[in-house]
């Protein structure tokens, strides 16, 4: 008689914690990364210019909860594209890099947002020690992955010259 005990307990266990394993939700969305919010920056087609500040802003949501993002800015000399945006910018001959501006950094956002604004400044130096950066077309890569590893990407086309 025990041991029938011991094993319906066992058995009503073994269920009760399959079932609450079924119920956590599975995370099937990727997030969006929204450029349609006043203010928005850079947008397609922007212009950014050297030696100055910028305020990066968009709008990140998720489905359940967002993770980190990342931003790469490079030269877009050649017309390769990650575009992903569907009106095309006017682009500058093609050109051999000499000294392009590269930026490259990841950035976490806070545990258990489904929404984040960013409001980040960037500055975008002049030059470094080979000389002044080239002027011209480039790439705003921005790359947002959520906390069960989803990723979206908006590839936007850029200028960045001197005023």
């Amino acid at each position: 008689m025990m041991r029938k005990t011991i094993l319906i307990l066992t058995a009503i266990s073994l269920m009760a914690v399959s079932i609450s394993c079924n119920r956590e939700e599975v995370d099937k969305e990727k997030p969006q990364i929204d450029l349609t919010i006043l203010g928005a920056f850079p947008i397609n087609c922007d212009t950014l210019y050297f030696g100055e500040t910028f305020t990066f802003k968009m709008l990140f949501t998720d489905n359940i909860e967002l993770g980190s993002y990342s931003i790469d800015i490079h030269h877009n000399f050649d017309h390769h594209s990650h575009s992903t945006e569907v009106s095309e910018c006017q682009l500058d001959p093609v050109k051999a890099p000499i000294n392009p501006f590269v930026f490259i950094n990841d950035y976490s956002i806070p545990d258990g947002l489904q929404e984040y604004e960013t409001s980040l400044e960037i500055t975008l130096p002049d030059g470094d020690a080979k000389g002044p950066y080239d002027e011209g077309d480039y790439h705003f890569f921005i790359s947002l992955t959520d906390k069960s590893g989803w990723s979206t990407q908006k590839g936007l086309s850029i200028k960045i010259i001197r005023e």
